[in-house]
């Protein structure tokens, strides 16, 4: 079972989790209304994850992600804000998820068991993706990917996994995802299977690839 902590200054909603949460096989073995108060219940009870607001009576959520991160606690900033630039603060901190309060329970415990397994979640709200006319803008927001941004993207076309991938790469798993939460923000989709069914739908990866890359599916396999 996964122990949680949840910050979080709207009462209301933090009993909704602390009754659902439960039932989807995680355990909140903690809540606090401020952000001084949630970095003590984690030095208390040490969870696997934390549930953290974005905005408290008494700060920024983000200034506190790097204390949390310190120990064995991973963070996932569950708001309603939906600014792209505060994911990317977030992540940049150390957070390992951004998920906006409107994308419901079970997007959330879908987010929580991805955090946990060691991978970077993102889910903003449905209004904040971008909206395409088809394959040309698909493919205008994949000229914005760096060669290792797609070079991962084809692995993850292939089903690659966050290790297989690092190894085919010759980088560090963080640095896999690193890239890969970089594909998803570039491409505007929540997941990993999602970017790979947006680059199959739109044959984002037809053209021949560059050597590199194919030395790194060699690796992979």
């Amino acid at each position: 079972m996964v122990d949680l902590v949840l910050g979080d200054d709207h009462a209301i909603f933090v009993d909704a989790l602390v009754s659902a949460l439960p039932e989807n096989d995680f355990r909140v073995v903690g809540t606090a209304s401020s952000i001084e108060d949630t970095l003590a219940a984690v030095r208390s009870h040490q969870p696997d994850v934390c549930l953290l607001d974005r905005y408290f009576a008494d700060g920024d959520g983000l200034t506190v992600v790097e204390k949390i991160t310190d120990g064995r606690t991973k963070v996932l900033v569950l708001t309603a804000d939906g600014d792209v630039q505060g994911m990317r603060d977030a992540l940049g901190r150390g957070a390992t998820g951004y998920v906006n309060k409107m994308c419901g329970l079970s997007v959330l415990a879908t987010a929580i068991r991805a955090v946990v397994d060691g991978e970077v979640v993102v889910e903003l709200a449905a209004s904040r993706a971008p909206k395409l006319r088809g394959t040309t803008d698909a493919r205008r927001l994949a000229s914005h990917l760096t060669a290792r941004e797609r070079q991962c993207l084809e692995l993850l076309v292939e089903g690659a996994q966050t290790r297989a991938m690092a190894r085919g790469l010759g980088v560090s798993s963080t640095t896999v995802r690193t890239h890969v939460q970089s594909v998803l923000t570039k491409l505007g989709v929540h997941s990993r299977l999602e970017a790979a069914s947006f680059a199959l739908r739109h044959s984002l990866l037809d053209q021949p690839p560059e050597p590199e890359v194919t030395r790194a599916r060699t690796a992979v396999r």
